[in-house]
């Protein structure tokens, strides 16, 4: 199938998704051709604030895999993905994502994430909420622990 065709069902989910109450966001998982997952924004049903639709493909494709790995898998989104779920595509291997509604198309809508990439730009410590690092007297070794775990399994 190609691409448009993948684009125009992620962007069905998404117009039913606000049919049922939802945002505007579908997304569809692709590896070799076929379609592996369908997700769409759950964050009015579910309260949940990372339910995004590309976030719940890539949940859902890891489970179908049984791996977080989903190398040569595509994600067609409806709109222009987060940093958060851009960050989850880039740790789980995604192949290539393409997004139908950019962020400047969302702006007059409050739908888009410009701003939060943006600050993902700045420095952790200089950000809105500044990451901070905080280890407890006498915490060592947790990494440690894990790598000796891992070897264990093996």
């Amino acid at each position: 199938m190609p691409h448009e065709t993948y684009m125009r069902e992620a962007i069905a989910l998404a117009r039913a998704n606000i049919e049922a109450g939802g945002r505007p966001f579908g997304a569809v998982l692709v590896r070799d051709g076929t379609v592996v997952v369908r997700a769409v924004n759950e964050t009015h049903r579910t309260q949940d604030p990372t339910a995004h639709a590309e976030l719940l493909a890539i949940r859902e494709a890891g489970r179908v895999f049984g791996s977080p790995r989903l190398v040569g898998c595509v994600i067609y989104a409806s709109g222009h993905p987060c940093p958060m779920c851009m960050a989850a595509m880039h740790l789980s291997g995604i192949q290539s994502a393409f997004f139908a509604y950019s962020n400047e198309d969302g702006e007059p809508y409050a739908l888009s994430t410009a701003a939060l990439y943006a600050e993902m730009t700045q420095a952790p410590q200089s950000q809105s909420i500044p990451l901070q690092p905080l280890r407890p007297a006498g915490e060592e070794g947790l990494y440690e622990a894990w790598l000796r775990h891992k070897e264990l399994d093996a």
